[in-house]
């Protein structure tokens, strides 16, 4: 191999070596972006539950009041 090929080999693998830890740091930049993405979502769900949980006693407290007024009239 001569020197010019040589140099040509080198210079191909640090760019190569450059392009991969481009790579590395915008997938881990994009997994870190996901992974709270996800976690704001868990906690979203979360309080979604919570709130229809809420929601539905109070419907089931309202029902057996309504049920309660109505069996008193008769």
């Amino acid at each position: 191999m001569s020197k010019t090929e040589s140099k040509s080999a080198k210079d191909l693998t640090e760019a190569m070596e450059e392009t991969m830890q481009r790579l590395q740091g915008q997938f881990k930049g994009i997994s870190e972006q996901l992974e709270s993405k996800i976690d704001e979502m868990g906690t979203r769900i979360d309080d979604l539950e919570s709130n229809v949980s809420e929601l539905m006693t109070q419907a089931g407290m309202e029902e057996q009041a309504t049920s309660c007024h109505v069996t008193s009239k008769n």
